[in-house]
């Protein structure tokens, strides 16, 4: 029997989805789900086949800004302006500029600072000897780097997390899981949060800095390529999108070690491991469990009509589980040959931000091994957020 959208997407599946997307692919893999009027794909290939079609958009805001209430519009006007939310050309040009600014060589310079901020939150951790893995470490250490990344001061660090959390909740949900005073919130931080901004890109135009938010500014500046509306959502979304999800591989990727303790062993002994172990992790428990579509054309799949104007839910941590793409699918192997996950998307709209996640990743888990070779769970086994999406603990408690 097919799984219900209730239970497909309800608050039971948080602990575990993936048996529930075995049980949907067997099933019903081209899924139509009522509760969320859209389209759900649980095989890799179809996945695949939507992200890299040239007839489908991201253009996902548009058509509900319609039916928004008027205190919702200008908040889902600013979520449209995001490149994430775009096709070309519009998304061509916004992450041609972004990518400018938000460079390899950028990201690499940050390689020290990540170690030693991931250095000191351990040797304190060891001192202790425990730690909460999400709190002292996975929550803090990305939006620290992405705030420093971007030039914000140090002292409005907890802020910035505090406003891009509550944004997060409702970009990283199915609707029928949000309640009105979740948008209500999201609105309030995103008002804060711009307010904030106004004033310090005031402050970059008047002195520009070495860093990403100055480097934003000059590029809106160099002409008719980025207007302040897009400057303001592509740097929240850089905000949401460059700690959101690495927090997430960091948490899920060292819970998924401690279940699997001949695998740490693994990594403690050969840590040149640790580069295929943060893809495993990626594909083991994606941070990012779907993106969506909405078609262009109507499309034959599955041996399903879906019709155009339809959305398309294609599930990234199902598709990573596919066992026609990856052996024995549930077993978390740091060894996985030819490991083609799609934890950063496929296409046109792969995360421009895998790079900086992927070194956060390999510096905290390098830095783990070294420090904290004994690594224990401590307690029972911790509980997910509450957000089918953004898949991430609450917790995880660990002794060192």
């Amino acid at each position: 029997m097919t799984p219900s959208a209730a239970r497909l997407f309800g608050p039971e599946m948080l602990a575990d989805p993936y048996p529930f997307y075995h049980r949907l692919r067997a099933a019903d893999p081209v899924h139509r789900d009522a509760a969320n009027n859209t389209w759900v794909l649980t095989r890799y290939d179809d996945v695949a086949a939507v992200l890299r079609n040239p007839a489908v958009s991201s253009e996902r805001i548009r058509p509900l800004q319609q039916d928004a209430p008027p205190e919702l519009r200008a908040f889902l006007a600013f979520r449209a302006d995001t490149m994430l939310n775009a096709d070309p050309p519009k998304h061509t040009r916004l992450r041609l500029l972004v990518s400018k600014a938000f460079t390899p060589a950028a990201v690499e310079q940050l390689a020290p600072f990540i170690r030693r901020t991931v250095a000191d939150a351990l040797d304190a951790a060891k001192a202790r000897g425990r730690m909460d893995v999400m709190r002292d470490l996975a929550q803090p250490l990305p939006v620290t780097v992405i705030a420093h990344l971007l030039g914000v001061p140090p002292e409005d660090h907890a802020r910035f997390k505090k406003w891009s959390d509550d944004i997060a909740v409702t970009a990283g949900n199915v609707r029928s899981n949000l309640l009105p005073e979740q948008f209500q919130q999201a609105v309030r931080s995103w008002q804060e949060l711009l307010a904030y901004l106004r004033v310090v890109v005031a402050e970059r135009r008047a002195q520009p800095r070495a860093d990403l938010l100055s480097a934003l500014v000059k590029a809106e500046e160099a002409g008719d390529r980025l207007s302040e509306e897009e400057l303001f959502a592509n740097t929240i979304l850089l905000l949401n999108a460059g700690h959101e999800t690495t927090t997430n591989l960091i948490g899920n990727g060292t819970y998924a070690f401690l279940r699997h303790p001949e695998e740490w062993r693994k990594l403690r002994g050969d840590p040149s491991l640790v580069g295929p172990a943060v893809e495993e992790a990626l594909r083991y428990d994606s941070p990012v469990q779907f993106t969506s579509r909405v078609l262009k054309a109507d499309l034959a799949l599955g041996g399903k009509q879906l019709r155009a104007g339809e959305l398309v839910l294609t599930l990234l941590g199902a598709a990573n589980r596919d066992p026609a793409h990856f052996p024995e699918p549930d077993r978390f192997d740091i060894t996985r040959a030819d490991n083609k996950h799609m934890a950063f998307g496929l296409g046109p709209h792969f995360c421009l931000g895998a790079p900086l996640a992927r070194l956060e990743g390999r510096v905290v888990f390098e830095e783990l091994v070294r420090r904290l070779p004994d690594l224990r769970l401590e307690g029972p086994a911790p509980e997910y957020r509450d957000n089918f999406n953004l898949r991430g603990l609450k917790s995880l408690p660990v002794t060192c």
